[in-house]
């Protein structure tokens, strides 16, 4: 049975660090998603994305603004 798709937020970074610092703010504010390899339709400097559903979108948004995460770019995907 294949696994139903379903709209996801996909946040790139340039730098690993930038990734693991997008992972470590979002298991602490409690913020929706985890770390991922960056998907085959997207290409990242670092390989490794923040995925979420896209209801987050916002919350996450605002989360790399206040701790000053450095995104490379944000998708909105079928996952």
């Amino acid at each position: 049975m294949a696994r139903v798709k379903k709209p996801m937020v996909v946040f790139t970074f340039h730098t690993t660090t930038q990734a693991m610092l997008m992972e470590q703010w979002g298991k602490k504010e409690g913020a929706g998603g985890r770390l991922i390899p960056v998907p085959r339709q997207i290409s990242a400097g670092c390989g490794m994305a923040w995925c979420a559903p896209l209801s987050e979108r916002p919350r996450l948004e605002q989360l790399t603004r206040e701790r000053e995460i450095e995104v490379e770019d944000v998708y909105e995907l079928l996952l």
